[in-house]
Parts: structure tokens; C-alpha cells; sequence
């Protein structure tokens, strides 16, 4: 049993990196629009904190070197997409972002450091973490649900990128395997919520992958692109 829980935790942590990297062609867009254009930052941002307190869950977990690594590797991750982000952002987007920032990436991981590390033992410190990171990992897996709702107004799935979703829907099965075959609760049921939540997206591309953006977006694009080749290059947006 040992071994197939090894084995299911490698490809685990394979299909994580995978899940993490799955969004480096939104961000050549990003890079090569100069503009994050309708693109939300919450979903990276909260990732980054999900990966921030799973490492630390891994760390102070028995065996949990299978998760603290491919997490670690998710942090620095996450932080290239967030820097990226806050470029590219207009000011008013990239003020909001430098506040999910502050406030889920510097405040929350702190007390919840400080709290475990100082307050609690054994046992206790670990299933309180657990409970801790199952909670925001449920958040994580809902966090696309705002984009969800984008698709089914426009009937378009341009801005819910497939790969994210595909591999959102993959990584929550294994790892839910993973957990049963550990007998992880924290583990299990937030990723089994994402494999459902992955599963839904899915269905929504099959409904949806075919049709144009709507006439309201493409105007905006439209308007956006307009307005970028009225601003000389070396001018800044604000």
C-alpha cells in the first residue's frame, strides 16, 4: 500500500506542476498585449497561499515530503504569474491585486505560522493546518467559478483557460485517490470537491468551446486594442 501511495503521489505532484504551469499561455498573452485585459488575479493569488501553507502542512507532517515538495516548486511559480500580473494590470486592478496580496499572502500565512508554530503541538498542529489549508484549498478550486460565470452569460469560454480546467479536473482526481490511499481527510475532501468543480468546467467547454465571444467583448477588445495603438510605446498607461 505504501508504494502505490508513493507511486499515486508522484504522478500527483507531476500533474500539480502541471496544473501550476497550465496557465503560462495566459500569461504570453499578458506579456504580449502588455495588458492582463479581463484576466482575474484572485485565482493566482489564492493559489499562491494554498501552495504557501500545504508546503508548510508537508513540512511539519510525517511523510508529507511528497507535498511540501511539488508546493515549494508552486510558490515560486505562482509569484512569477503574480509579479506579471501587477505589471501588466491597470493601476486600479493592480492596487486591488496588491491588497489580495497583503492581506492572503503576508497577513493570513503569518498568523496562521504564528498560531500553529507557537500555541499548538503534535497532533493538534497538524490537524488544525490541516483543516486550515483543506478550507482554502476549497476556495481555490471555487475560485475559477467567477470566470464560470463569465461563460455562462457570454456563452464564451475565451476568457476560462482549458488547460487550467483540464488539469484543475485531473489534479483533483488523483490527489483524491492519493488521500484515500493515505487516509488524509484534509487532503481528500477538498480535492474531491475539485474534482467535481473540474468536472462541471469541463462539461461547460464541451457546451460552449465552439461559440464566439459575445458582441459586448469583442467590442471591448475592439476599444482596448484601439486605445493601446493611440499611446506611443514609450509612454506608461498610467
Amino acid at each position: 500500500m505504501e508504494g502505490l501511495s508513493f507511486f499515486v503521489g508522484v504522478i500527483g505532484n507531476i500533474i500539480s506542476v502541471t496544473v501550476v504551469l497550465s496557465p503560462v499561455k495566459t500569461f504570453l498573452r499578458i506579456v504580449k498585449h502588455r495588458s492582463t485585459e479581463d484576466f482575474e488575479s484572485f485565482p493566482y493569488v489564492i493559489a499562491l497561499l494554498g501552495t504557501s501553507l500545504w508546503c508548510y502542512y508537508g513540512v511539519i507532517k510525517p511523510g508529507g515530503f511528497i507535498l511540501a515538495t511539488t508546493n515549494g516548486l508552486g510558490i515560486i511559480i505562482e509569484l512569477v504569474y503574480v509579479t506579471l500580473f501587477i505589471i501588466y494590470a491597470p493601476l486600479r486592478v493592480r492596487a486591488k491585486t496588491a491588497i489580495y496580496l497583503g492581506i492572503l499572502n503576508v497577513a493570513v500565512p503569518a498568523i496562521v505560522v504564528l498560531i500553529t508554530l507557537f500555541t499548538m503541538h503534535g497532533d493538534l498542529r497538524i490537524d488544525v493546518l490541516g483543516f486550515v489549508c483543506a478550507g482554502l484549498s476549497i476556495v481555490m478550486y471555487g475560485s475559477p467559478l467567477v470566470v464560470v460565470k463569465r461563460v455562462v452569460t457570454t456563452k464564451s469560454v475565451e476568457y476560462m483557460p482549458f488547460l487550467l480546467s483540464f488539469f484543475f479536473f485531473l489534479n483533483g482526481g488523483i490527489w483524491t485517490f492519493y488521500a484515500i490511499l493515505v487516509k488524509d481527510f484534509f487532503l481528500g475532501v477538498p480535492n474531491g470537491i475539485g474534482f467535481l468543480l473540474g468536472t462541471a468546467q469541463m462539461v461547460l467547454y464541451a457546451m460552449y468551446w465552439k461559440s464566439k465571444p459575445s458582441q459586448n467583448i469583442s467590442e471591448e477588445l475592439e476599444d482596448g486594442w484601439q486605445h493601446k495603438h493611440l499611446i506611443p510605446e514609450n509612454s506608461s498607461e498610467d
